[in-house]
């Protein structure tokens, strides 16, 4: 773990002539300001000033003074940048010109529900992701097709799959940035493409994953193409999902916390599944929208997988999409666990049989549905007492 003066030490030994500092507005979409080496002092003992009316989410013109933060713990060299001049990236947390939090950072409201459920339920959650994505190719003008880079299909390999080295690019990059991805491979679709991470802590978690998307972005404009992180950017073909692994230090708690976030689905889904597309990919290719949980079955909304010693804890969300803000959903997540805790809630029965299929046995037992449209998520979620103690606002 760095420290301040870790960082200023290593700014000023190895050459680094710029520094990216990063947060993130409620989207999840990540923002910078670059300021100098020189500057980074500053940054740290004051902070640096920008617009808060012009982050989306965020505030209006007449009070729109905020301050970032460098978190030195979160220092990664940018390993495509030049070696002279080096470019290092620090994530930031965000504070009213007083120094008080800013209740719509969403960094902190990840950290805050991290420290609740240490300190008031001794618990510690540990988040792993597999994120897919799609590779396409450019047209004359360098704008994106929906033309797929290759035509293989699942687990393919080299010369039908044609992301084999992309994808190593990718992996080698992350190791260089201190993120170590623990798998990949080709996905269903055409050009679809994943990488899976060691499980982490909560907020690691959540930087890796907006960390790896822009590394994959960056990796694939270097090669000429377009990575797609949309949850349905080819209508006949597999969504793009964000399935995310949740693992509890307390494997007794592990039904409760599966019953939790089994009562809160519905009120979730609108920061799990944030666009119109979303609501197409659901339902189909392996993307459930029925409200179960199965050992072992992917057309559940929570599958729990074979269980090994390592993750004897672990339960896998099916539904989410890349274009969620991972540090909300994670937030959103560990709250709807601590509630299952709390309150000792039982799952129901697991569903054994495929919910893909209709006349599903289990279809007939009142199994409920995910909302099917952005606007019937949104509805749900403005009026959950759950999500506005959640979140704050």
């Amino acid at each position: 773990m760095y420290t301040v003066n870790d960082v200023l030490e290593y700014v000023q030994e190895e050459d680094v002539k710029f520094v990216r500092l990063a947060f993130f507005d409620l989207r999840g979409v990540q923002k910078n300001i670059s300021i100098m080496a020189g500057q980074l002092e500053s940054a740290f003992k004051n902070g640096v000033s920008f617009d808060a009316s012009a982050i989306y989410g965020f505030e209006t013109p007449e009070k729109s003074d905020l301050f970032l933060h460098p978190d030195p713990t979160t220092v990664a060299i940018l390993p495509w940048r030049p070696n002279t001049g080096k470019v290092v990236r620090m994530f930031c947390t965000i504070s009213h010109p007083d120094g008080t939090p800013y209740k719509k950072d969403c960094r902190t409201l990840l950290a805050n529900a991290v420290k609740k459920a240490r300190e008031d339920f001794g618990m510690e959650f540990r988040f792993g992701t597999e994120i897919e994505f799609y590779l396409f190719k450019l047209d004359e003008k360098g704008e994106p097709t929906k033309i797929p880079f290759d035509n293989a299909s699942y687990m393919d390999i080299a010369p039908e799959d044609k992301g084999e080295n992309i994808r190593r690019e990718i992996c080698f990059t992350l190791e260089q940035m201190g993120i170590q991805p623990e798998a990949s491979h080709h996905e269903e679709g055409p050009g679809q493409n994943e990488i899976d991470f060691h499980y982490s802590d909560a907020l690691s978690a959540a930087d890796n994953a907006e960390t790896f998307k822009w590394i994959v972005r960056t990796r694939a404009s270097s090669a000429g193409l377009f990575a797609d992180f949309s949850p349905k950017p080819i209508s006949d073909q597999a969504g793009s999902g964000f399935h995310i692994n949740i693992s509890i230090s307390d494997a007794s708690k592990k039904r409760n916390m599966l019953a939790g976030i089994l009562k809160h689905a519905e009120e979730l889904t609108y920061y799990m599944n944030c666009t119109e597309e979303s609501y197409d990919r659901l339902g189909s290719c392996k993307a459930p929208k029925y409200i179960a949980w199965g050992r072992e079955n992917r057309s559940t909304f929570i599958r729990v997988p074979a269980i090994t010693n390592d993750d004897a804890s672990r339960i896998e969300i099916r539904t989410p999409d890349s274009e969620c803000n991972p540090y909300i959903v994670f937030t959103l997540l560990i709250y709807a666990a601590l509630d299952g805790i709390k309150n000792n809630l039982e799952p129901p029965e697991d569903v054994k049989e495929n919910l893909f299929t209709e006349g599903s046995p289990s279809l007939s037992k009142g199994i409920r549905t995910l909302p099917d449209t952005l606007d019937s998520a949104r509805e749900i979620a403005q009026k959950s007492s759950f999500i506005k103690e959640a979140l704050g606002f």
